[in-house]
């Protein structure tokens, strides 16, 4: 037998201590939460993504009584992504959430498992990392990579 570790690295930032560009994506995703159908998690949900040519984008999640019709924050701003410009990389990527009371939530939110793969699919079809930036109130949660937060997956480089 033989236990092997598996390291993650994030940096904590607060918003104004990013840069300018960075900064405008995280309100950017903020304000996408406000675009969110939630009618039954009450959980609003908002991407933005910058492109490697300079486009911004954003996403939110979208969900459905006929559960799992809906889609996620982070995939809606991927696939449409991926639809108005195919052979652009994503960049960067910031996610925001708001709690069912709408208050913007105090710790920074994760994407999912689905999410995560996702992502990791973009980063193995342009051979890069996508920088996340996950917004909280208290602070704002940066990584160059999703395999910061899922080291293990289905796919490689």
């Amino acid at each position: 037998m033989k236990e092997l570790q598996l390291h993650s690295t994030f940096v904590e930032y607060q918003l104004d201590e990013l840069p300018k560009e960075e900064q405008e994506l995280v309100e950017m995703a903020i304000e996408a939460t406000d675009r969110s159908y939630a009618n039954y998690s009450k959980f609003h949900v908002g991407a933005a993504l910058l492109l490697e040519n300079g486009k911004m984008m954003i996403g939110c999640n979208q969900e459905n009584a006929a559960f799992p019709a809906g889609i996620c924050a982070e995939r809606s701003a991927i696939f449409a992504a991926g639809a108005q410009y195919p052979n652009v990389a994503v960049k960067t990527i910031a996610i925001a959430a708001r709690d069912p009371k709408g208050e913007l939530t105090v710790d920074p939110v994760s994407p999912c498992g689905i999410c995560r793969q996702v992502m990791i699919e973009t980063e193995t079809r342009f051979s890069q990392p996508i920088r996340i930036l996950l917004y909280g109130r208290n602070r704002i949660l940066a990584m160059n990579g999703i395999r910061h937060l899922m080291p293990l997956s289905f796919t490689e480089f």
